[in-house]
């Protein structure tokens, strides 16, 4: 009817799937290649560190509470899966780079965790032992107390085009 205010309906599902389930698993993984192109050169990085053949969720840098490490799995193919992440690429010829990740787990159960980032030209030490001061600069903003900080990082000299990748994956 002209003039009348209709209401939209909401439907109720029951949760389901990636958007309405927290994972409560998580594990790191990095990786280095070269490549044709910076594409390539990522998705090798990708493919070496063991996500290159699913389907990458980049999020902010919040480890759920209550999470376990675990060692790597293999992800099904074609899966969706959440992960922070570090990359870096380049194609001057010799130029190191790293990416690297820290997770932060807070002492106090029920508290969310921190993933921090960090990629640049430099060894892989230099990148980790930066991003996990980040990782402890986060935690402190928070105002949490700090159980671990866990840290992964890829390093790789750049023949053509190379990349670097490290990832904070989160699973169920």
């Amino acid at each position: 009817m002209p003039g009348k205010k209709s209401k939209a309906r909401i439907i109720s599902l029951p949760p389901q799937g990636i958007t309405t389930t927290i994972p409560d698993k998580f594990f790191l993984v990095s990786g280095h290649s070269e490549g044709m192109t910076p594409l390539n050169a990522f998705d090798g990085a990708l493919i070496d560190s063991g996500v290159g053949n699913t389907n990458l969720m980049r999020m902010s840098s919040i480890l759920p509470p209550n999470s376990t490490q675990i060692k790597p799995i293999k992800l099904p193919l074609g899966c969706l899966v959440p992960l922070a992440y570090a990359s870096k690429v380049s194609s001057q010829a010799e130029e190191v780079i790293s990416a690297g990740v820290a997770c932060a787990v807070p002492k106090k159960k029920g508290l969310n965790g921190l993933i921090m980032e960090y990629s640049a030209a430099g060894h892989k030490e230099e990148i980790e032992k930066m991003v996990r001061h980040m990782a402890e600069e986060g935690m402190k903003q928070r105002g949490y107390a700090i159980k671990e900080i866990l840290s992964i990082s890829a390093q790789h000299t750049v023949k053509k085009i190379g990349a670097a990748f490290a990832a904070v994956v989160l699973w169920w």
